[in-house]
Formats: C-alpha cells, sequence, structure tokens
C-alpha cells in the first residue's frame, strides 16, 4: 500500500490552495482529481470576482475567510505573475426602495472590517461610469477580477515545488480507517490504494457524495446536496464600463451583475436556476438562449441603453448549496475531528463564492482546525 502523509480529494481552486498549504507544512501530500485537468468545476465556471467581503453576516466564515482571503490573494497574485486587476465595483439602488437595503449593506461591511467602502449619490455614481443609472451607490474599491485557471496553475506550481503532487483521473471510491490512519481506494487508468494519515474532501459539487464513501462517517455528518446554476451572457460590444456592476442582491445570489474580463469584455450574470441532478456528473451545462429576455429586464435596470440583441450566450456554473430553493443562505461548513469524532478527517461542504476569494484563507483554516 501506498502511504503518503496528507491526502486532499479534489483539485479546483480551494483544494490545491488546501494542497500547496500541506506542502508547504512539510507534509508529503497528494491531490486527488476525478477529472482530467484542474478546477473543471465551479471554480473554472463564475465571474472571476474577488470579492471585498460585503455580503455576508459578521461572524460568519465567509464572511472572515474572504476579507483574510482577499487580504492574501493581491499579494499572491503580484508575486506570482497571476494576471488580476483591482477595478473596483459600484452596488447601485436603481430605485428609492432599494436604498435601505444598499445602507445594510454599507452598515454590515464596516461591521465585518471592509473599511474603504464609499456612499455615492446618483450624480457621483454616474460621473464614475456615465452609462450608469441609479438613485445611490457603494463603491467598492478593494473588488477585483482576477485570472482562476492562470491562479489555479500557481497554486499547483507551489505545491509541487515544496514537494506536493497532483494525480488526475484518480476518483476516489471509498474511504475507510486503517492502522495507518486512513485508506483510500482509487480508481482509474491504474487502481490503487492509498493510506493517509490526513485526508481533506475538498470536492466541491461532489464533497456530499464523496462523504457518504467514508465508512465510518455517520449520516448525521453528511448533507444533502442542492445545485443552483447560474447562467451567464456575454455582450457582443464593447462595454461601456470600467468597473464591476452589482445590483441590490436577490435571493440565493448577487443578482445579475456585469463582471469585465481581463481583456475588457463584459459579461452578465448569474441568474438563479434550481437543478435537481441525479449527481454531478449529470449537470447540463448548456445556456438556453432563451434566459436572455429575463436578463435584458434586470440589466436595463441599471443601464437603460442596453442594446436589443446585445447579449449571446457564454457559460454557466453550479453552486454548491447546503439548503434547498427558498431556504435562507447558509454559512461554509468546515466539519473535522472535533464535529465527527475521525482523527485527520475535514470535509468541507457549501463552498460556494466567495470561495475563490477565500482560497488561501480557507487553507490556513483547514489546517488551523487540523491543528498543523
Amino acid at each position: 500500500m501506498d502511504r503518503v502523509d496528507a491526502v486532499v480529494i479534489g483539485a479546483g481552486v480551494v483544494g490545491l490552495a488546501i494542497g500547496r498549504a500541506l506542502a508547504l507544512h512539510g507534509l508529503e501530500t497528494l491531490v486527488l482529481e476525478r477529472e482530467s485537468s484542474i478546477g473543471t468545476g465551479t471554480s473554472s465556471r463564475n465571474s472571476e470576482v474577488i470579492h471585498a467581503g460585503l455580503y455576508n453576516p459578521p461572524g460568519w466564515l465567509k464572511t472572515r475567510l474572504c476579507v483574510r482571503g482577499r487580504e492574501l490573494l493581491y499579494p499572491f497574485c503580484e508575486s506570482h505573475g497571476v494576471p488580476h486587476r483591482r477595478c473596483g465595483k459600484l452596488v447601485v439602488a436603481t430605485a428609492d426602495s432599494q436604498v435601505p437595503a444598499l445602507q445594510r449593506i454599507e452598515v454590515q461591511a464596516l461591521a465585518n472590517g471592509v473599511t474603504d467602502l464609499r456612499w455615492l449619490p446618483a450624480d457621483e455614481a454616474v460621473a464614475l461610469e456615465p452609462a450608469l443609472r441609479c438613485v445611490a451607490a457603494l463603491h467598492s474599491p478593494s473588488t477585483g477580477i482576477v485570472d482562476s485557471h492562470a491562479l489555479m496553475l500557481a497554486l499547483q506550481g507551489d505545491m509541487e515545488a515544496a514537494g506536493g503532487w497532483l494525480a488526475l483521473q484518480s476518483p476516489v471510491l471509498s474511504m475507510s480507517g486503517g492502522a495507518g490512519g486512513h485508506v483510500l481506494q482509487v480508481g482509474g487508468a491504474t487502481p490503487t490504494e492509498l493510506s493517509a494519515r490526513i485526508v481533506v474532501n475538498a470536492a466541491g459539487l461532489w464533497a456530499p457524495e464523496m462523504a457518504g464513501r467514508i465508512e465510518g462517517l455517520g449520516l448525521e455528518h453528511q448533507v444533502q446536496a442542492h445545485y443552483a446554476k447560474g447562467n451567464y451572457f456575454s455582450l457582443a460590444a464593447r462595454s461601456p464600463f470600467t468597473r464591476l456592476i452589482y445590483p441590490v442582491p436577490e435571493a440565493a445570489g448577487l443578482g445579475v451583475h456585469l463582471t469585465l474580463d481581463l481583456a475588457g469584455q463584459a459579461r452578465f450574470g448569474p441568474d438563479v436556476e434550481w437543478i435537481a441532478p441525479a449527481s454531478p456528473a449529470a449537470i447540463d451545462y448548456r445556456v438556453d438562449a432563451a434566459r436572455s429576455a429575463a436578463f435584458y429586464g434586470e440589466i436595463r435596470r441599471y443601464w437603460p441603453a442596453l442594446p436589443d440583441a446585445a447579449l449571446q450566450p457564454a457559460y454557466s456554473g453550479v453552486r454548491p448549496k447546503l439548503g434547498p430553493q427558498g431556504e435562507p443562505a447558509q454559512d461554509f461548513v468546515l466539519q473535522g475531528p472535533a464535529e465527527h469524532g475521525l482523527a485527520g478527517l475535514m470535509n468541507l461542504y457549501g463552498i460556494e463564492s466567495p470561495g475563490l476569494t477565500a482560497s488561501l484563507a480557507l487553507a490556513d483554516e483547514v489546517l488551523s482546525q487540523l491543528n498543523l
């Protein structure tokens, strides 16, 4: 049986960040990925935004790790040559009835430790972005964008430089206890058996299913998977905006917002489409062009001049939710030995936005909870 110190299941941005942290800690670390390349799930199907930490309540892991993650991520990108830009964001109220919600975001952000927000009346917001229509806005200068694939490659590079390694097309079929720690049955072209003292389930959309394959993990420590698909449309023409534009948040998401890629191309989304696939492998990522009709209405609330026929289907992503449609948003769940009693095992559930921003801080948190 092959033996390593630590195994991370899942090579998305969070799994790679954790693998990097374990390897830098001096542990012989292996990251196992079921797909043929890194970051094929939620990590590559999102808005690629570096979030400031505005939206979630004080005290939540999502909040603390987002703020700390942002503080770590900008220097990491600069030192590793990861393309990124601190472009800033406007959160906009498009009607007087939304102003109280915008004020609540401002108060909450300050409580979260975000101290650089600035309240803008309509004329000041429009002075920054002349194509915008709003009654008030919050300017978040520390919000940015990042090349998520380049970020994952940088994390992988650090991990491998520290002695860790990555195995693709290596799904974990089952896991049980053993004298030397956890024993993992790994499939793929050359099935193998591994023993590891530490195992981190960072499988993203697959994390609940993976937990069901862990012998000795009681049902009370497993979660039911729920999925919210978000569709994106791109703008065929040149964007009139230089900053990200976000409406006041909606249920299960942050509204149909405008983000930019590093080339300045605008895209809109995600919307919220609850789906119920039999497993993550059954998710249909195709974007229904007919959904653009609702996008036009939402976007024109803050950009009235959006031309007809300007949107084209781009891509979609799926957020792992810890509750079904209609339930309030929930925090990240990091479930370790203190909860389930299995030494050296950490399950990560519900790692959606701001997981990319929080990735480096999430890795530090996992090591802390494992007492490393």
